[in-house]
């Protein structure tokens, strides 16, 4: 792994504009962010792009507002399907995709002038197979934004292990929109279709197999946090349990795959944390199946008892996560008040104290 710092890769002229960039945006009645979505590809400071518009069957004036824009830019292809899902639509943008390179971009999100000029000229010049930048998080009321002038350049699995670590640093993250493909890196992949949290093992798969990342600590796509219907604005559900946890348990098994118990082991001490997450989301929600879920979680955690106590002593765990695991596994009740203790008496009182320091 090197840092570059300050980075900030060469302008790409027109004349050097060469490469075809596929832009793959699934669109599924979002009418209200569409135009600002595609507005903002056709935008790109790098021209020579291929933007394909995937209506996945929109009850709404998404189609017509995709047809009415692609109409005034040849460059825009729009193709209207039955609506199968967000997994469904990315694969029809990549199996009409010709570009020698593949973006991905969320119809409700939208993205600066220069990224694909920044992540295509970073690629280009550290010879690299994957170009991920960092985002920006868009909610109702406010924005955030943790750029750093710095590029980090990681060597085979690097960027794996730090998505896996869940690094703070760096927005690696599994999100399918903020990275740049060689075309051949996404040889033989595909999202799995009917399911929600597609990203897991699809962005595995990729961070595996690339022989060199960078990273661009620069936000430079707009992630929309909050939008109402948004499958990343859902709290524990059905889906949770019958798609995200499933595409945990995934992931573990591909790193395996890969030997990499290690990070594997990594992993699942993660997933064990948001199991224990879940519970207590769960428990303080008006969820009609709120007694169910809990009950569900617990058995999982329980069941996995055995290896969720070996992980939560690997290399990235903190004690104090063991500590919640086994005071979970006697008694989730006392797990409660304890986490609840924590949160509003310790966790506020560290802060005061910390404040009064500073000062």
């Amino acid at each position: 792994m090197r840092v570059l710092q300050p980075y900030s890769p060469a302008k790409l002229p027109a004349d050097r504009q060469r490469e075809l960039i596929s832009v793959i945006i699934p669109a599924y009645n979002i009418e209200d962010y569409i135009q600002k979505s595609l507005r903002s590809v056709l935008g790109q400071t790098y021209r020579h792009l291929e933007i394909i518009v995937v209506d996945d069957g929109s009850t709404d004036a998404t189609g017509q507002i995709c047809d009415r824009i692609a109409s005034e830019d040849a460059r825009i292809q729009v193709i209207h399907k039955a609506n199968g899902g967000l997994a469904d639509a990315r694969n029809a943008g990549i199996a009409t995709a010709t570009g020698a390179y593949i973006g991905f971009v969320d119809g409700d999100d939208w993205i600066d002038a220069d990224m694909y000029e920044k992540l295509l000229g970073a690629l280009q010049e550290q010879q690299a197979d994957l170009a991920i930048c960092r985002y920006r998080c868009v909610y109702k009321t406010h924005t955030t934004d943790g750029s750093v002038d710095r590029a980090v350049i990681f060597e085979g699995q690097e960027a794996l292990e730090q998505q896996v670590k869940e690094t703070a640093s760096y927005r690696i993250q599994n999100a399918a929109w903020n990275k740049l493909y060689k075309r051949e890196l996404l040889a033989g992949l595909s999202f799995p279709v009917g399911k929600w949290y597609e990203d897991i093992v699809f962005s595995a798969e990729v961070l595996g197999r690339a022989k060199r990342s960078v990273y661009l600590d620069t936000a430079c796509y707009n992630y929309i946090i909050d939008r109402e219907g948004s499958i990343m604005n859902t709290n524990v559900n059905r889906r949770t349990f019958t798609d995200q946890i499933p595409a945990y348990y995934e992931k573990a098994g591909l790193l395996r795959k890969m030997g990499r118990d290690d990070l594997a082991d990594i992993h699942d001490y993660f997933f064990c944390k948001r199991l224990l997450q879940f519970y207590r989301i769960v428990e303080r929600s008006q969820s009609p199946d709120r007694e169910e879920f809990m009950a569900r979680l617990a058995e999982m955690i329980r069941d996995n008892a055995a290896h969720f106590r070996q992980v939560c002593t690997c290399s990235e765990a903190k004690p104090r996560d063991g500590r919640r695991l086994r005071l979970f596994l006697k008694s989730p009740a006392r797990y409660s008040r304890f986490v609840t203790w924590e949160e509003t008496v310790v966790i506020p009182l560290k802060a005061k104290v910390k404040g009064i320091l500073k000062k």
